[in-house]
């Protein structure tokens, strides 16, 4: 049976350190976005709240989202190990490079400022927790590194800022 509280405990905080993968779902609007995550991108600041770190890539949905006041839910399972599903409702916060806290958060993942899109802050308003029996056992076998690579890529060839500020144009949620 699922329980549903306030903040991450002890047992949370570990579970969530732990995981090679989870899911940020987001809405403003109609329709829910839901992305898969990896890397090491994501650190426990307290026991409701939590930073991503956000590389460049091909959409920009999640900053659009907390741009326009939306809902958040992050998703952690087991994969291996007892079976457990978290869930964590929160409200995000884009931060930017030009804020003084992106250069506290980029201290926090030891990464170059200049491959870091952006942080998003996560307030945590319910933490919900569940059995997780139905999700299948899974063997990690590493990361996909094109992502990292490419952003690297980019950045070492000067067109990474340019690509940052082209890409970094939240969607027009009000057209969808």
């Amino acid at each position: 049976m699922g329980k549903q509280y306030k903040s991450l405990t002890d047992n949370d905080r570990e579970f969530i350190k732990k995981q090679k993968l989870f899911y940020i779902a987001s809405c403003s609007g109609k329709e829910v976005n839901l992305s898969p995550k990896g890397y090491d991108t994501l650190r426990v600041i307290d026991e409701n709240t939590l930073v991503f770190l956000n590389y460049p890539g091909s959409g920009n949905r999640t900053y659009s989202d907390a741009l326009n006041d939306g809902e958040f839910t992050l998703v952690f399972n087991a994969y291996e190990g007892d079976a457990k599903i978290l869930r964590l409702f929160c409200k995000a916060k884009a931060i930017e490079s030009q804020s003084e806290k992106f250069y506290e958060y980029v201290e926090l993942f030891s990464e170059k400022e200049s491959i870091v899109r952006d942080f998003f802050e996560f307030s945590i308003y319910a933490v919900e927790s569940s059995c997780g029996e139905s999700v299948p056992f899974m063997e990690y076998k590493g990361e996909r590194n094109a992502l990292r690579d490419w952003v690297v890529s980019m950045d070492e060839k000067g067109n990474l800022k340019e690509y940052k500020e082209k890409h970094s144009v939240p969607v027009d949620l009000k057209s969808i």
